[in-house]
């Protein structure tokens, strides 16, 4: 095969991979503001059936579920260890917005629900949260419980192979950060180019 259709192959799929986060984003985007969110924090409490009940391994080996975080809010995020620099921006964004809370941030869980399970092992992901902010969570899990924790919470993730590339694969995904309440209640949301500032007027005005 020639280079020339390597090429236009990798390019192919890549335009593929695109549309579909695409479609997948402004499938959740409409069914969000269908159910009262404004797409950019808002929203009203039991207004989006997003979250729910799951089973997953933290960073610590522990085998955890929603009840182990409940009383304090939750912002939850799906992503992997691997990811070039959407997961880095996001979990950044949530580390600067914990700082900005000072000591309210004893409140809030912030939570990285791994989509890559295959390489992301309790120990990748505790060495990977560590480096955001001391009370960063890591969870994975096997592919069946991420797929059910993702369904919950309305997670699009595609697994793409990267042919030639020494990762052999990436993992596509969406980039909302979920706000949780104290019972594991959908709150709020917030799009990948939330500010910090933002993310921690709403977490105030969650208290």
């Amino acid at each position: 095969m020639s280079n020339a259709i390597r090429g236009l192959r990798r390019g192919l799929i890549i335009v593929v991979v695109l549309l579909a986060a695409g479609f997948a984003w402004i499938s959740l985007s409409g069914w969000l503001a269908q159910d009262g969110s404004d797409g950019n924090g808002g929203g009203g409490v039991n207004e989006v059936s997003i979250g729910g009940p799951f089973t997953l391994t933290d960073q610590d080996g522990r085998s955890v579920t929603e009840k182990d975080y409940a009383g304090k809010l939750m912002l939850v995020y799906f992503g992997f260890t691997s990811c070039p620099d959407i997961c880095p921006t996001g979990m950044q964004t949530i580390a600067i917005a914990l700082d900005d809370l000072g000591a309210d941030a004893e409140k809030v869980t912030p939570i990285l629900v791994s989509v890559d399970p295959e390489r992301d092992t309790p120990e990748v992901m505790k060495d990977y949260v560590s480096s955001f902010h001391e009370r960063m969570v890591g969870l994975t899990g096997t592919p069946e419980q991420i797929a059910a924790a993702a369904k919950a919470y309305r997670v699009y993730y595609q697994k793409v192979q990267l042919p030639g590339s020494s990762l052999d694969y990436s993992v596509d995904h969406s980039g909302f950060i979920y706000l949780m309440g104290r019972d594991g209640k959908y709150l709020a949301h917030f799009r990948h180019n939330s500010t910090p500032e933002e993310i921690a007027k709403k977490l105030r005005a969650s208290f």
